[in-house]
């Protein structure tokens, strides 16, 4: 899935990218400027599912708390 400007991609379709992306650099048979600009993509789309993964740990931290007392 190409860069959709002020679309941030699904944890899905960015993963999916990101795999794709590195199937090609480890091809080997990249143009070291088109590389380039996959491993750029790569880190992006890397940040993107981080960010999707790091809001599923809290939501989940957030669920695991315990209840605290009453308030009366």
């Amino acid at each position: 899935m190409p860069e959709t400007p002020g679309k941030t991609p699904s944890y899905e379709e960015a993963r999916d990218e990101l795999t794709a992306i590195v199937r090609q650099l480890e091809s080997g048979n990249v143009p070291l400027s088109e590389a380039m600009a996959l491993w750029e993509r790569g880190e992006k789309l890397a940040d993107v599912c981080q960010t999707w993964l790091d809001g599923a740990a809290a939501k989940l931290a957030e669920r695991e708390k315990p209840a605290g007392p009453a308030e009366a």
